[in-house]
């Protein structure tokens, strides 16, 4: 009787949480393809603009320095897919779990793959396809076992943590690195290796998601009661969001106008990856007590 008693319980409450946890897994999974989507297709709209663009005023073209994409509309929509992309993507993590969003990501590098071939008419060969699988798979691999970032509770935290100096390190060598293939590589060998104008949006593309962050604690806490509106550091991640975001969309734009579709967003995904999961190793480090979480 005692067995029967103590057994009913389970049962009832496994059918009380499980319909929740499947909704929001189910809402995340859902948010996640809905990144993938616009993500990939953004990159076709942005594509599309620069052709358009090719075909008009030589001197307005990307590759050639010009900014002439800010004045087409088709271009504005590709950044504003793309951020809608992100937001989902950023969404996704509160309701599904990482191990199942993170994976999720390289389905953008399928959807830029097949309309690149469809809209745009470009083609990859065997060893291109066999190449870009390797490294999507690699990558994937790479992130669902990384190591699990350590919590930061407080800009006070955060401010302690930029004052490492094997973060600071970092940045310069980010820096420096980035000057270096904007100054000397970039105008010789940027037209013929595609992996120059991808490495700079990488690079400041790790810099770009740890301001976001920084940026989006900063809003946390102020929305919680903790002023964060006179902090200075909160200016600082402000306006490093705005560079660092500026910066990858020109060159980022240059790679477009030069280079296929198909082959700029599995490269750059795979970079990009690598250079983010680099520098949150860094600035949020894995503390002893924690190491049992790394898989």
């Amino acid at each position: 009787m005692g067995r029967n008693d103590s057994s009913v319980p389970l049962p009832m409450t496994a059918l009380e949480t499980s319909p929740s946890k499947m909704s929001d897994f189910y809402i995340g999974l859902g948010l996640a393809v809905s990144s993938s989507l616009f993500i990939g297709s953004s990159f076709i709209i942005k594509k599309k603009a620069l052709i358009k663009l090719a075909n008009g005023d030589v001197s307005q073209r990307a590759s050639e320095g010009g900014y002439g994409y800010l004045r087409e509309w088709m271009w504005w929509m590709g950044v504003i897919t793309m951020g809608l992309g992100e937001a989902c993507n950023f969404a996704a993590y509160a309701f599904a779990p990482a191990s199942l969003v993170t994976p999720l990501g390289a389905l953008s590098v399928l959807v830029t793959a097949v309309l690149s071939s469809r809209l745009l008419k470009e083609r990859l060969n065997l060893l291109g396809k066999i190449g870009c699988a390797v490294c999507l798979l690699g990558s994937t691999v790479i992130v669902i076992h990384s190591p699990k970032e350590e919590e930061v509770a407080s800009m006070a935290d955060l401010a302690l943590k930029m004052k490492d100096a094997v973060f600071i390190l970092y940045v310069v060598a980010v820096i420096v690195v980035t000057l270096f293939i904007c100054v000397y590589v970039a105008p010789r060998y940027g037209r013929s290796n595609i992996i120059v104008y991808i490495s700079v949006c990488s690079l400041i593309g790790s810099l770009s998601v740890l301001s976001v962050k920084g940026l989006g604690l900063a809003i946390k806490e102020t929305i919680s009661g903790n002023q964060q509106l006179t902090n200075v550091l909160t200016y600082f991640w402000l306006g490093s969001v705005a560079v660092c975001v500026s910066v990858q969309l020109v060159y980022l734009n240059k790679a477009l106008d030069m280079f296929n579709t198909s082959m700029v967003t599995p490269i750059y995904y795979v970079f990009f990856t690598t250079f983010v999961i680099l520098a949150s190793s860094i600035l949020y480090k894995v503390s002893s007590s924690d190491s049992h979480l790394v898989t």
